[in-house]
């Protein structure tokens, strides 16, 4: 008999699921501890997990996924292929509803303003920090994109609005702002995207006290500290609008030590998830709960309860790493809605991570 740690393990559905399958009669162990309810199944019931998973992962309506289970049972293939390519029929013409949709989309964009598209100035002189400049640099960089169908997430948004500039890297998966203050600029608001590269050669700059001068010529962007400059071409793209997805709902709040909590998301357990990520390799999970007394705990799984949020746990630590501070504030809302990772003492600076839907 295997357990359904083991279970879960071999076949690729997580224990929640596995427990759901079971409420839902889709698959039911063998046998069920009457004492302590663990749940026990066949080795033989291992293929049909493994099928299940499958189809839940092509996206098969759960009514169709008994009709298959039983057909493989019973060994009707007939049956068995004809529900597969039923619902490859359907997949195909939802595709194809898709990109009609997506087809119109794309030309009522190629022909709207863009109110929000801002002209890149021809000439931005300004003053900044070296050193603020570097701590709104390491706070945002582990955000930016490398998605090469997504070219516009592949850098560092400098967004110069009067004496602030506003630091922002995303790659749709998580999100990290910071703010600097400036001298020496009063014109209109303007934003570059620097390309990764080049805003690690610009950090590199960044090792002395002094200000440093950051100049924006068109197309071209250019960090002088000293004698030593870094400079290169802004990417040729428009950056989303951050400031619309800055603004969510607020949730509960903690107050945690980064280290002790940085240990327990790093030993403590995990969930698979099937959501591919920028790299399309599946993620493990750290699934989070705020208690009553404000404390941050990582749970076995999400189980029924609406306070449980699954957020991938490599993105966490680099939240973590990158809010360089002994204690850090995290906002945990719906299991839909972002985690808020804030510093204490700087509401300006801090990363947004997007939740991973658990399945029930």
């Amino acid at each position: 008999m295997r357990s359904i740690g083991e279970m879960a393990r071999d076949s690729g559905l997580s224990v929640s699921a596995l427990r759901f399958y079971d409420r839902g009669g889709v698959l039911v162990p063998a046998w069920v501890d009457p004492v302590s309810g663990y749940r026990w199944y066949d080795p033989g019931q291992l293929d049909e997990a493994r099928l299940l998973a499958r189809l839940r992962r092509a996206g098969m309506p759960l009514a169709d996924i008994r009709l298959v289970l039983a057909g493989w049972s019973s060994a009707d293939t007939d049956l068995v292929l004809k529900l597969l390519q039923t619902h490859v029929r359907r997949l195909e013409s939802g595709l194809s509803d898709a990109r009609g949709e997506f087809s119109t989309l794309r030309a009522l964009l190629e022909r709207r303003e863009k109110p929000m598209s801002l002209p890149r100035t021809t000439a931005v002189r300004l003053a900044v920090s070296a050193p603020e400049l570097a701590a709104a640099l390491d706070a945002v960089r582990f955000a930016a994109g490398t998605d090469p169908e997504l070219p516009m997430l592949g850098g560092v948004l400098f967004d110069i609005d009067g004496e602030t500039l506003h630091v922002v890297a995303t790659d749709r998966f998580r999100m990290a702002v910071a703010q600097v203050g400036t001298g020496g600029y009063a014109g209109p608001r303007a934003q570059v995207i620097v390309p990764s590269p080049l805003a690690d050669a610009m950090r590199a700059l960044l090792s002395g006290q002094e200000p440093v001068r950051l100049a924006v010529d068109g197309d071209r962007v250019t960090l002088e500290t000293g004698d030593r400059q870094a400079a290169g071409q802004c990417l040729d793209h428009d950056f989303p609008d951050y400031r619309r997805l800055v603004h969510v709902p607020a949730g509960r709040r903690a107050l945690v030590d980064v280290a002790t909590f940085r240990k327990a998301v790093e030993t403590g357990p995990v969930r698979t998830s099937d959501v591919r990520g920028q790299d399309d390799t599946s993620a493990d999970l750290s699934v989070l709960k705020v208690t009553a007394d404000g404390t941050v705990t990582l749970c076995e799984d999400g189980g029924d309860d609406q306070n449980h949020v699954a957020v991938n746990r490599a993105f966490l630590l680099h939240a973590l790493a990158a809010g360089a501070r002994d204690r850090l504030v995290l906002e945990l809302g719906a299991p839909t809605a972002p985690i808020a990772i804030r510093r204490p003492d700087d509401e300006h600076t801090f990363s947004l991570l997007m939740p991973v839907r658990l399945e029930n």
